[in-house]
């Protein structure tokens, strides 16, 4: 089984994983920024975990499957792995003596002691889903102890320094495994559901447990950027982001450690996952946009793009003596074509309307409207306001049969819109922020469809002291209706909060 070939569709998503953070801009090893590297992902030696409790030992990923009678499953978990970059200039002409160094200039180009990373990547290919239920599939791994020289030489010959590299042993093992679970539907189609919780758990078991040593010497025993890879024959995963009914119970008895499985491929397909430590959704892509990585995290490439651009000669050498990596971004930068600078400042994805057709004479002509004014009034039994030259189809008034402040939408067996409490209950699907928000009752003001045609619950918080600034000037946060609970609450507070 080829798992390049499987996982084809997700490399690219995979990648953009794996570099999150990798190196930040300015991209130069002196900027403050780039003091403390490698945020995401980071599954730390059993050993100092346990004594020191800053970073975890393990990632855990639990996903669903809607198996066949003949499931089979492909799984690769990929990482990165620190490797000390240490630059040393030559203490004598013949090499028998080196003196660590911050950097080394070499014939004009700057040389940085600064830490890489190498890709790793451990498979478990065409597993029987069927065996796993009931018995743990392991697969013990190990990176060894690896080191590597690379001499320093100006133009003339003479030795002006080496870099020395340096990647520390690390072991760990791969654990699968699989549990049968039953969820019920409801309706025409109530029964028993035979489903799968299958289970990659991803271990760092390496012997090393320094008190209080350094991050740097800690995550140089780290797996870094860890992700997992699954693919699926003959079944299909379920979305944990939004399952059928039927397996809601199954999903919600998921339990993910520092990583979350989303759908990845074609809208639609169900056959691979992505469980990153980084936040995504299901059916994530790369933007065609995206003319190379930035690895800064949350990166937006036109405003670093520009960023790059304001940096000076001297920064740029410095940030090329960084790393391989941030040289390729200061050197495609440089050379940009405006086309390609163009191209990263925006893109509509798609349109969609908004309101039904609006017919030709509904729009009077500027003749008509010399001739009466009165023209414009809307038609009988029409909207107040409708798609046209003078409304754009992103205007809150092209239907004047939406009110937000009227509005309402079913949770469960009750109606909410203005006025109405709730409970707030964010999923994983939400803002990290959001979080912080669960259990705290909140107030809605509005009820809101956003540009995909998503209904969105404007809030604001009860216990928040600014809650009566915020709704003075319309700063809401805001929620699906599947993420609150309707609370009963006093007559006279509804009252204060309708007045």
């Amino acid at each position: 089984m080829n798992l390049d070939e499987t996982f084809v569709r997700a490399r690219a998503v995979a990648d953009a994983v794996l570099y999150e953070g990798y190196l930040l801009y300015p991209y130069r090893a002196s900027a403050g920024k780039n003091q403390l590297r490698w945020q995401f992902g980071v599954v730390a030696p059993r050993p100092y975990a346990l004594s020191d409790g800053s970073e975890d030992w393990v990632m855990q990923t639990e996903c669903v499957v809607d198996p066949g009678p003949e499931s089979r499953l492909d799984v690769r978990v990929r990482c990165l792995r620190v490797q000390e970059r240490r630059v040393e200039a030559a203490a004598d002409p013949d090499g028998s003596a080196f003196d660590p160094v911050a950097s080394l200039d070499v014939d004009g180009a700057l040389v940085t002691s600064f830490d890489e990373a190498t890709e790793e990547e451990i498979d478990l290919a065409d597993v029987a889903l069927a065996d796993l239920v009931g018995a743990e599939r392991d697969v013990a791994f190990e990176f060894p102890l690896s080191q590597h020289e690379e001499r320093l030489r100006a133009a003339d010959g003479r030795l002006v320094g080496r870099i020395m590299r340096r990647r520390q042993p690390l072991a760990g093992v791969l654990r699968l495994s699989a549990e049968a679970v039953t969820s019920f539907g409801h309706g025409a189609g109530a029964g028993p559901f035979p489903l799968a919780r299958v289970r990659v758990r991803v271990e760092n078991v390496t012997d090393w447990a320094q008190q209080n040593a350094h991050r740097d010497d800690v995550v140089r025993r780290s797996m870094v950027a860890v992700h997992t890879l699954v693919a699926v024959r003959g079944g299909s995963f379920i979305s944990l982001f939004d399952p059928p009914e039927f397996a809601k119970a199954a999903v919600a008895g998921c339990e993910n450690l520092h990583t979350f499985p989303v759908l990845i491929g074609d809208p639609g397909r169900h056959d691979v996952l992505l469980s990153s430590p980084v936040t995504l959704y299901d059916y994530a892509e790369v933007a065609p946009e995206s003319a190379g990585e930035f690895y800064d995290s949350t990166e937006i490439d036109e405003m670093l793009a520009l960023r790059v651009m304001t940096l000076t000669d001297e920064e740029k050498r410095e940030a090329r003596g960084t790393d391989p990596r941030a040289a390729a971004i200061v050197d495609r930068c440089d050379i940009m074509p405006k086309e390609v600078f163009e191209r990263l400042h925006g893109a509509v994805r798609y349109l969609r309307d908004v309101a039904a057709p609006v017919a030709d004479d509904d729009f009077p002509t500027l003749t008509t409207l010399d001739e009466d004014p009165e023209a414009i009034a809307p038609k009988p039994g029409k909207p107040q306001s409708a798609v046209g030259p003078d409304k754009p189809w992103w205007d809150p008034g092209v239907d004047g049969e939406v009110d937000p402040f009227e509005d309402k939408v079913w949770i469960g067996d009750a109606e909410v819109g203005r006025g109405s409490c709730v409970l707030l209950r964010p999923t994983q699907r939400a803002d990290a922020h959001d979080m912080f928000l669960v259990g705290r009752s909140a107030h809605v003001h509005a009820v809101l469809q956003d540009v995909d045609g998503n209904t969105q619950l404007a809030v604001t918080v009860d216990d928040d002291p600014a809650s009566d600034m915020h709704q003075w000037y319309g700063r809401y946060l805001y929620f699906d209706p599947s993420e609150v609970e309707l609370l009963e609450f006093a007559g006279e507070t509804e009252t204060a909060v309708s007045s």
